[in-house]
């Protein structure tokens, strides 16, 4: 199952919300600009120290939950 993909959606929707370019966020979160847009687009592998630093700059939150 792909989770990049939805998590990616929910970053670009909340940073377009703030009105945040990709190139800020990227500067901001200390991650490079390349990576950002991966992510975004649901590609590549990010790290999850680099997700929780784009998470945290956007006051998002991943939550895990027991819906087996």
């Amino acid at each position: 199952m792909d989770l990049i993909a939805p998590v990616g959606q929910q970053i670009r929707d909340r940073r377009q919300f703030l009105r945040i370019t990709q190139g800020d966020l990227a500067e901001i979160a200390g991650v490079s600009l390349r990576s950002l847009i991966d992510i975004e687009r649901g590609k590549g592998n990010p790290g999850i120290h680099q997700l929780m630093k784009i998470l945290d700059v956007l006051g998002l939150k991943i939550e895990i939950s027991n819906k087996g």
